[in-house]
């Protein structure tokens, strides 16, 4: 029989990507920051149970979510770090020079240095990155507890980055407005169409 037969085709290779959420959380739990914000929590909780001294605390969760619908649960990233502007601003509240309840908006970035309770802003905040550009999450606001305040906002990404810190904010603006707290972590490392849902709660724990 005589003739040939001419065969073709083509291979494609799709690259999965994968998290793992066990692992990143281990690797967030072994910071050095990491415990000293549990530790300090500790402290303040024995010595409101010892001396009845009222204290505030905060800690900060996260879920990301990645562009294939894929939910993984990263658990608490922080407990550090309520700012003194934080601080003044509910002093302010009480004089109703500002209202409270705009203390919702969920920013994050890039920066490693360690919090302190002197930051106003945090050291590389997102802006491009973020869908849409400059603009931090408007948070949803409940209590998770009678003394608890809490928020629940989203960032969606259209650009990769590394991000390793949170804070909360006056202004859904980015540049600007009150930092009430600022969170250091391990990067969560987002492409676009990734979202990260933060979770942030601050607990007033009375004394007497």
């Amino acid at each position: 029989m005589n003739g040939a037969t001419n065969l073709s085709g083509s291979l494609g290779i799709k690259v999965i990507r994968g998290f793992n959420a066990r692992q990143y959380r281990v690797r967030n739990w072994i910071r050095l920051g990491f415990w000293l914000g549990w530790l300090q929590v500790q402290i303040a909780r024995s010595l409101n149970k010892l001396f009845g001294i009222g204290i505030l605390t905060s800690q900060l969760s996260a879920v990301l979510t990645s562009r294939n619908g894929a939910k993984h649960n990263l658990g608490v990233l922080s407990y550090r770090v309520v700012t003194n502007n934080g601080v003044g601003y509910i002093v302010d509240a009480f004089q109703n020079l500002v209202e409270l309840e705009n203390m919702k908006y969920h920013g994050c970035g890039t920066g490693g240095t360690a919090e302190a309770a002197a930051d106003s802003a945090l050291v590389t905040e997102s802006t491009t990155a973020l869908n849409p550009d400059s603009t931090r999450a408007t948070g949803t606001t409940t209590e998770s507890a009678s003394n608890a305040y809490q928020t629940v906002g989203t960032l969606t990404f259209d650009a990769n980055a590394a991000v390793t810190e949170h804070g909360l904010f006056s202004q859904a603006a980015t540049g600007g407005g009150v930092l009430f707290d600022r969170s250091l972590f391990t990067a969560i490392n987002v492409v676009s169409g990734d979202s990260i849902q933060f979770t942030y709660t601050v607990t007033f724990t009375a004394g007497g």
